[in-house]
């Protein structure tokens, strides 16, 4: 799957720093006890709500191929509304995109 342009430039110029980012990346999604797709909306959530919008096409490829639906992934991107309110709106579209493309 595809990653953000930002990411890219991430591993291509700092590739220590990647390493050891994905290392401990790597760690913390052993030590998680949420199923693949549960963490995944989980995830976008918090994007949406911090306004990580570049890695959202790449977590909602994620979610759906750990089988998330179109609704859940809606969903999990508008949960934090009560919580931050409609900054989150702004995620739906980049989300729905990326859910429908082949």
């Amino acid at each position: 799957m595809k990653v953000s342009k930002s990411f890219e430039a991430f591993a291509k110029n700092a590739p220590q720093f990647h390493d050891a980012w994905m290392e401990v990346v790597q760690k913390l999604d052993k030590a998680s006890k949420l199923d693949k797709k549960t963490e995944e909306l989980a995830y976008l959530a918090v994007m949406a709500a911090t306004r990580l919008e570049s890695g959202i096409p790449f977590h909602v490829k994620m979610a759906k191929s750990h089988g998330a639906s179109r609704d859940e992934i809606i969903s999990s991107i508008l949960v934090g509304l009560p919580a931050v309110g409609n900054i989150v709106i702004q995620a739906l579209p980049i989300a729905l995109e990326a859910y429908d493309e082949d």
